[in-house]
């Protein structure tokens, strides 16, 4: 079977696994590879869709999967139960998929994989964002043409993190500071993505355009260092957002960014296919760097 990450709340850890997976429609067609099968399988947890997830899966009565605490599944009811335990506790879940590898021989595959599963709970002033870093691992085997997960195993890389979730007229008041630009980001900045470098030049709240693909960026929040925004590039016909993290003299910054369009693809869930951002300010406008 394939991760997933159950319930969390409280002392909810002891079967917590993520059985998301990256990229496509809850409406399952026949998956040629198993890296879509894998990826539809995190859409799908992220999206709490339990009958795509059986789909995807082999339900052999032997099948075995562990998770963090030292939780042990073996075939699919025990599972599926948690799982809808776990997507009923929840308001929302993401699931970005910050690295996947997979291989492929004959009719057996498996693969690695690093994501956050991301819960939301709670309502008003005391909703709330849990983020679990996991390292995934599992094996495929086709069957009938038809990939199926048979076997799965997670970790954590590192303790969770529980962050308060920003209220509407929190969130309304944030982006009201970010207009009045209490930090300054115009300049010339070199960005490096892990096959290029390019320079951008951007006003004071972080808009402008860049030398590859003929880019532009739009900030569109900045609060707490933490600088979000979209970019476009007419030259390939892309588009889509990055998070990034401004250092404490406001000189650097290191993040991701994803797709949301290519071409007439419309529809790629944010945040999930992309890459590592790394930006240097090498000329700024404005001689104050500190942090507001």
């Amino acid at each position: 079977m394939r991760p997933i990450c159950a319930p969390v709340a409280s002392t909810l850890y002891s079967s917590v696994m993520v059985l998301c997976i990256l990229g496509g429609c809850s409406t399952m067609s026949v998956p040629e590879t198993p890296d879509i099968v894998v990826r539809k399988m995190f859409q799908a947890n992220a999206n709490r869709d339990l009958k795509t997830i059986e789909s995807l899966v082999s339900k052999d009565a032997d099948m075995v999967g562990y998770t963090v605490g030292g939780r042990k599944y073996v075939g699919w009811n025990d599972l599926a139960q948690d799982m809808r335990i776990e997507f009923e506790s929840v308001n929302r879940l993401e699931i970005p998929i910050k690295e996947l590898r997979v291989w492929e021989h004959g009719d057996v595959a498996w693969y690695t994989m690093d994501i956050d599963y991301i819960r939301y709970e709670g309502t008003g002033l005391k909703q709330s964002k849990t983020i679990l870093p996991f390292r995934e691992s599992g094996v495929l085997e086709r069957r009938q043409g038809r990939w199926l997960l048979v076997q799965w195993h997670e970790s954590l890389e590192r303790d969770p993190t529980v962050q308060l979730v920003e209220t509407q007229n929190q969130q309304s008041l944030d982006d009201h500071s970010v207009r009045k630009a209490p930090v300054d980001l115009s300049g010339e900045w070199e960005i490096q993505e892990a096959d290029k470098t390019y320079h951008a030049v951007l006003d004071k709240s972080g808009s402008g355009n860049y030398t590859w693909q003929d880019g532009t960026f739009t900030t569109t929040r900045l609060t707490d260092g933490r600088w979000e925004g979209v970019w476009i590039q007419p030259g390939n016909d892309r588009e889509g957002g990055f998070e990034v993290d401004l250092s404490e003299d406001r000189m650097a910054a290191h993040g991701r960014w994803w797709y949301t369009r290519v071409g007439n693809r419309s529809n790629i869930p944010a945040r999930q296919w992309g890459g590592e951002y790394r930006l240097k300010r090498t000329q700024a406008t404005s001689a104050n760097h500190s942090l507001p």
